[in-house]
């Protein structure tokens, strides 16, 4: 098996100022995800929804000691909103089930875990 991390981009303010509605229909895409990944074997073993990008802090060192900021370490539209962590032995299946969440987010993007299992840098 290898383990990937499915990450969840998206816009912040978008899911702030969503109804209820399409909060819950979100939701259930979700669940239909899940279904789906362990219908077809494979296995999530980790992930959560984040909080906002504004209660992110950011922890740089440098040669004059360290610095702790708030808000996100990019400054950008599309934060990262959440994860998932998947062990399966079936990348281009994953991928394709991915596919069905990245309907509803725009966009999703599935990395190996370095160590992971059998997949690269085991």
């Amino acid at each position: 098996m290898t383990t990937y991390v499915v990450l969840l981009p998206g816009d912040e303010a978008t899911w702030e100022n969503a109804s209820e509605e399409a909060r819950s229909a979100m939701y259930a895409r979700h669940g239909e995800f899940a279904r789906m990944l362990a219908e077809r074997g494979h296995q999530v073993t980790g992930g959560a929804e984040l909080t906002h990008s504004r209660e992110a802090h950011v922890v740089r060192r440098s040669d004059s000691g360290i610095t702790v900021t708030t808000g996100p370490y990019a400054e950008t539209v599309e934060q990262l909103t959440g994860y998932y962590v998947v062990e399966s032995d079936d990348l281009d299946d994953l991928l394709e089930v991915a596919g069905h969440l990245a309907g509803a987010e725009g966009v999703v993007e599935v990395r190996a875990a370095v160590g992971g299992g059998d997949g690269p840098d085991a």
